[in-house]
């Protein structure tokens, strides 16, 4: 079939929840993907901050390869070599003392929550403790995960959500302190916001936060699905500010892929919330799935993918900062390590529908901001691939509604 056949047919057989491009992929290696048509992409998208590795690791191929030919799946009624060893690289990695191993970051989220109610009820014997989150924060789909999420276009047509979660403004402390009463069990927040316009955490918020949560004896959960596994230069987002989380989300990179996500958390945690019968996945903690987390975080240092986030990094930044000086709709640059947005005045949706044109994919973040996530196994010469087709769609929209060159560039 050719490309129009296989979208045609997806449309008939899938249930329609996304707005896809057409396109139709074949195959990956390293930095580009490449459609059923031959047409090669450099991706700066990365499955949505998954694809850590680049496409085709020989060796992540294989780790997988070989897991398939032993076992699969067994279920959490026994133990499993892959899920202890993986377990024990993450703790090292995050300096967290207890895993659990889900499906995917939205059930992570869901664990991280029902564990800070457990322990609140632990204290109390209450079961009516409030959770405080953030405004235009995203922490997924399912119905906890979306109750904490801070945008109200993605819940009210599911409403009611689960109850006694309060928002406040992230980056601004006093929103939060302002929330705070004596049923508060949890904060939650994004240490770098992704969906909602990549906006790192300030150190100072955080610390008083960090305070905050110290003094009332509320658990500060972290969700670093998408900024965590190296994607800001240090292994978890957190880390470049040394304020520890009772409780973290991770998933997207951790297992390059492969369908795997975990909240982690500290040991008073630990021996005062979750215990047995509280929860459960039939997938989660699979050996096929802890395989490529263990796999994964072997490669982050025999690659030294952290060094490469650091330089290309600030490569990126440099030359996303010369753009924005060249373009005056441009509003803001921000962004960390490999984690990076431009904002505009405009929607950018042709834009990137241009740069894929031109075999570049990016992602939004909103309808204003374009997101560059690429595998973290980019170089100065992809950055330089990538400045130079955004340079070129911008020129060409010039007097759209997007916007204009700055005066002194013309």
């Amino acid at each position: 079939m050719n490309m129009k056949e296989y979208i045609d047919e997806a449309e008939s057989a899938l249930l329609h929840t996304y707005n896809r491009y057409q396109i139709v992929w074949d195959k990956g290696d390293g930095m580009y993907l490449y459609d059923i048509e031959g047409k090669k992409y450099l991706d700066f998208v990365a499955g949505i901050a998954v694809f850590a590795l680049g496409y085709n690791n020989k060796a992540y191929n294989d780790a997988l390869k070989a897991q398939i030919d032993k076992v699969i799946h067994t279920s959490n009624y026994y133990y499993n070599i892959p899920a202890i060893e993986a377990a024990k690289k993450l703790k090292k990695i995050s300096g967290m003392d207890r895993v659990f191993f889900t499906n995917s970051g939205a059930e992570a989220v869901e664990g991280a929550l029902k564990a800070a109610r457990k322990y609140a009820f632990l204290q109390d014997g209450h079961t009516d403790h409030e959770i405080i989150a953030m405004n235009h924060s995203f922490h997924g789909r399912t119905f906890g995960a979306l109750s904490v999420t801070g945008n109200p276009h993605y819940r009210e047509a599911f409403e009611p959500m689960i109850g006694n979660v309060k928002f406040a403004d992230f980056n601004d402390f006093e929103s939060v302190r302002a929330q705070v009463t004596d049923k508060t069990c949890a904060v939650i927040f994004e240490t770098v916001q992704g969906e909602g316009g990549i906006y790192p955490t300030e150190e100072a918020f955080m610390r008083q936060v960090r305070a905050l949560c110290d003094e009332r004896d509320i658990l500060l959960i972290l969700d670093e699905i998408q900024c965590g596994m190296g994607r800001t230069g240090t292994m978890y987002a957190w880390q470049r500010y040394g304020v520890k989380p009772d409780i973290m989300t991770s998933a997207k990179a951790v297992g390059c892929g492969v369908p795997v996500g975990a909240f982690m958390m500290t040991e008073r945690v630990a021996q005062h919330s979750l215990t047995s019968g509280d929860h459960g996945t039939t997938y989660g903690g699979n050996p096929l799935a802890c395989a490529a987390v263990s796999k994964v975080i072997d490669l982050f240092e025999e690659l030294d993918i952290l060094k490469n986030v650091n330089e290309t990094g600030a490569y990126l930044y440099e030359k996303l900062d010369a753009l924005a000086a060249k373009y005056d709709f441009i509003r803001a640059h921000r962004g960390v390590g490999l984690m990076q947005g431009l904002e505009c005045e405009g929607a950018v949706g042709d834009v990137i529908n241009r740069a894929v044109e031109k075999g570049l994919l990016l992602i939004n973040a909103g309808t204003n901001i374009i997101r560059f996530i690429p595998p973290l196994i980019v170089s100065k010469a992809d950055v330089d691939d990538m400045i130079g087709i955004v340079d070129a769609c911008f020129a060409e929209m010039e007097g759209s509604c997007i916007g204009t060159r700055k005066m002194d560039e013309t």
